[in-house]
């Protein structure tokens, strides 16, 4: 007699289960597997072909065109409306919680707590922020003038750019869409937003809740993968936004300056983190798990390799791995809390990192669930790619250094990281590290916490980015500012003028 088991199926929706019947023959129970698993493969194709809309470049231009129209009406300037607009998009992402934590888990793998936090929560701060500073921002500045200008008035005022791009990665496919769309909404623009194709589920989510929120001529999400994104950037934007690697950032620099759209491009790089001998261990240990392994090290502003001081190198390194321990229990790979790398071709790349040293701890790997353990690496090469190209991975470098400066010259031999970190209880170590090297962005004792407050612009210098955003840095990077001059009627200076007499030597007079 058949008996009914249950078999997971790979690629289903990450967890779809389908029931086979298990026939004594053998045969038949592998040909209604076999068929089972067709027709799974068929659903998997379908359904990520419908979560991959791709938009024609007639589709594109006529999004952009109805944009431009919307834009000229005005109405997306009016300070009553930008609010409404960032209370709606806040009321729209509480609405969709559970779908944006479902979404994240079935393409990254992402925790219920690690999604809230890094993907809903702190765009609920950004907005909150945004909402109760909007109106002093968005006020025209009166500023002061010179002698030369007496009885005028200066004025700086903020205006949109008009119809703004902004490209958004794969590895915090939520919060980098919205947080941008933030300043945008905010500055009175109007936006199209291309999210990554890698995450083909949260993809297809903002482009179901932006058209739920937003008019397509105000607001709009274009779906696609690389012929979309090289369509979008053969159009004349007034503003691109970019998200990703520093090779793709000069494609899209490239295709900006064709028609002199300014850019902000939020980049990566090998950002270190340095631990100094006087370091508080266990809590340094802590944070530095915190912020590497996040998300499988698929964070742009994750510690890269890290520098610690040759005395206390081998305690920071027991430390560490009781942390990992504590965090993620004795095997990673299968706790629910450890992500996985987004795609078969970045977990090849990183497998292979693995090969450029000496695993000191985990190095373990599952293929068919595309997670690699938190692993440290010793006895690297610098020219090696591990040590030269960004691993945006859960693989840790540990160099160790006898002198401060050793590692202030080893880090100034690199180009200028997206993050440095810094971990001591001198300020003047501090302050000599945070002062001799250019950095987008860090922390002194802690990783990460830095990109999570409004009250500081992110951004990166050099290979790592330019331009920044965050609270007011955000509406800055979305607004143009306007100067205007008004001057009086009342009196004039006639000196100015050609027909003046003894003009040259008035002006002489007043500018000296």
């Amino acid at each position: 007699m058949a008996s009914v088991v249950t078999k997971e199926v790979p690629g289903f929706f990450m967890s779809a289960k389908m029931r086979c019947v298990d026939f004594s023959a053998g045969s038949s129970y592998s040909f209604v597997v076999l068929m089972f698993t067709f027709l799974n493969l068929i659903i998997q194709i379908r359904y990520e072909v419908s979560l991959m809309k791709e938009v024609s470049a007639a589709g594109i231009q006529q999004i952009l065109q109805n944009q431009r129209t919307y834009f000229a009406t005005q109405e997306t300037k009016s300070l009553t409306f930008r609010m409404e607009q960032l209370k709606q998009l806040k009321a729209g992402i509480k609405k969709r919680e559970h779908e944006v934590i479902d979404a994240l888990a079935l393409d990254l793998g992402k925790s219920e707590l690690e999604s809230y936090s890094t993907e809903i929560g702190i765009l609920y701060e950004e907005i909150n922020f945004t909402i109760k500073h909007l109106k002093s921002w968005a006020k025209p500045k009166k500023v002061k003038t010179p002698v030369t200008h007496v009885g005028s008035k200066g004025f700086i005022i903020p205006e949109p750019y008009g119809t703004v791009l902004i490209m958004a990665p794969w590895n915090y496919p939520f919060q980098l869409a919205l947080s941008p769309l933030i300043g945008a909404i905010a500055a009175g623009n109007t936006a199209i937003i291309k999210p990554s194709e890698l995450t083909p589920n949260v993809s297809s989510l903002l482009s179901t809740l932006l058209q739920k929120l937003y008019l397509p001529s105000y607001v709009s999400a274009v779906e696609g993968g690389v012929h979309t994104s090289q369509a979008l950037l053969e159009e004349r934007f007034d503003y691109i936004f970019f998200t990703g690697s520093p090779a793709v950032g000069k494609v899209v620099m490239e295709a900006a300056s064709r028609h002199l759209t300014p850019v902000t491009l939020e980049l990566g790089g090998k950002s270190p983190v340095i631990v100094h001998e006087d370091a508080n261990i266990p809590l340094a240990a802590k944070r530095i798990v915190f912020g590497k392994f996040m998300n499988a090290g698929q964070t742009c502003i994750a510690p890269d390799y890290l520098l610690v001081h040759s005395k206390i190198k081998a305690s920071l390194i027991e430390a560490i791995k009781e942390v990992i321990q504590a965090f993620y229990g004795p095997n990673p790979i299968e706790s629910p809390a450890y992500s996985k790398i987004v795609n078969e071709r970045h977990y090849n790349r990183l497998s292979g990192y693995l090969k450029e040293g000496m695993v000191i701890y985990g190095g373990e790997r599952n293929d068919s669930k595309q997670k690699i353990a938190p692993t440290l690496i010793e006895r690297v090469k610098l020219d090696s790619p591990v040590m030269t190209e960004e691993i945006f991975g859960p693989i840790f470098p540990v160099l160790e250094y006898t002198s401060l400066e050793e590692a202030i010259e080893l880090i100034h031999s690199r180009p200028k990281p997206l993050a440095l970190y810094v971990f001591t209880e001198n300020k003047n170590t501090a302050d000599e590290v945070t002062g001799r090297i250019s950095f987008g962005g860090g922390c002194i004792n802690d990783t990460l916490m830095h990109i999570a407050t409004p009250h500081l612009p992110f951004g990166g210098v050099g290979e790592s980015g330019m331009g920044n955003y965050h609270g007011k840095a955000s509406f800055d990077t979305f607004s143009h500012r306007k100067s205007v001059l008004k001057q009086t009627n009342r009196f004039d200076f006639s000196f100015r003028y050609p027909s003046a007499k003894n003009g040259l030597q008035r002006v002489k007079k007043l500018l000296k």
